[in-house]
């Protein structure tokens, strides 16, 4: 193979699949989160990273909490992630990490989330460029700062799957 070809050969491979610029979302001069996505194989897939001292929610949030409540009134509800895609036809539910228990019983708050690193994953019916607008609130022991971002994806190339979607759970409505 002659060197030309084989550093298109690369460069195609490099940038397939590849994850899209951080868009951050901060309070003051902390990342409160980062979100990422990219077409992995036939899945849309969206990275969170948390910001140190700050934390973030599940998708099935609200649900969550609703079921512990058991019709009872809640002292606070924390914001849910919400991950709405635009020129991206998805197929099939959501999935996310599993989500860490942030709940307080003895006040009547439920949540549950995430402290670190989350990944969330849709099926897609093929690639395509689209964006994705994500709502949701990211907190400290302290504050909240409410996420309304939008993050671009562009298919490249579609690489394989590098996403173990079986550690992820599905998110329920």
């Amino acid at each position: 193979m002659k060197p030309i070809a084989i550093i298109a050969a690369c460069s195609a491979l490099a940038f397939a699949g590849d994850w899209s610029a951080p868009v951050e979302v901060r309070h003051e001069e902390d990342v409160a989160v980062s979100y990422q996505a990219r077409i992995d194989g036939q899945w849309l897939v969206v990275r969170a990273k948390v910001g140190n001292g700050w934390h973030t929610f599940s998708m099935d949030n609200k649900r969550r909490a609703d079921e512990k409540l058991a019709g009872k009134q809640a002292i606070s509800v924390d914001k849910q992630t919400e991950i709405t895609p635009a020129g991206l036809d998805i197929e099939g539910p959501w999935y996310q990490t599993e989500p860490k228990d942030f709940s307080h019983p003895e006040l009547r708050w439920f949540s549950w989330g995430f402290d670190k690193d989350a990944v969330f994953a849709a099926k897609i019916r093929r690639p395509a460029a689209g964006k994705l607008t994500i709502k949701g609130q990211a907190c400290t022991d302290a504050i909240c700062k409410n996420i309304d971002v939008t993050v671009p994806v562009t298919p490249i190339g579609v690489a394989p799957s590098d996403t173990d979607v079986k550690k992820l759970i599905p998110v329920h409505p």
